[in-house]
């Protein structure tokens, strides 16, 4: 009968022989270079907390990842549960004076006043229409033609006897005219 080999723990050489693997391990699932480390330290811990526990029938390194699979499964289960919704923070505005961020299951939510929708719903094709009718003629006409009516590029070039970087030129400053205009007349009440 084989003798099976039974594997024995040094922590003291765990960070010099290991770290780099569980850290390879933990950032091809996670994706983030600080919590993968975090992740790495916590399965360290974890193996020192529970070296009266190792029996000796794997190695090292493969006891080390198992713990490592756990740490890492309690992270999503932890995101995705009550509790972590309420430590996960999500952006709400990148920059400017309203730069910040929301605690997930604080998030606002949507009204569900279906009639202040729709009354907002119209406001806002109003306030949309009347920004489209102030753009110059051209500006308007390829826009409406390329975003509301879906005509091709070509077509449209051909219609109007304009190059399909002229087009490209006129649809930007329409937008960029339609978002000044919205921003004044929508945003900013």
């Amino acid at each position: 009968m084989a003798e099976v080999k039974e594997h024995t723990l040094n922590p003291d050489k765990w960070v010099d022989l290991h770290s780099d693997y569980l850290y390879n391990y933990a950032i091809t699932r996670i994706d983030n270079d600080e919590l993968a480390k975090d992740i790495v330290q916590e399965t360290f811990l974890s193996g020192l907390k529970a070296m009266k526990n190792f029996r000796g029938q794997a190695a090292e390194r493969t006891w080390l990842i198992s713990i490592l699979k756990r740490k890492i499964i309690d992270h999503y289960r932890k995101i995705n549960s009550a509790k972590g919704k309420a430590e996960v923070r999500m952006n709400f505005y990148e920059d400017g004076e309203k730069k910040g961020s929301w605690i997930e299951e604080r998030v606002p939510k949507t009204w569900d006043n279906e009639a202040e929708k729709d009354i907002e719903n119209v406001e806002l094709k109003n306030t949309i229409d009347a920004c489209i009718a102030n753009l110059p003629d051209k500006y308007r006409i390829v826009f409406l033609l390329k975003n509301v009516q879906q005509y091709e590029t070509e077509e449209i070039c051909n219609e109007l006897g304009i190059t399909p970087s002229n087009l490209w030129v006129i649809i930007h400053r329409a937008r960029h005219q339609l978002r000044k205009c919205l921003e004044s007349n929508w945003f900013a009440k």
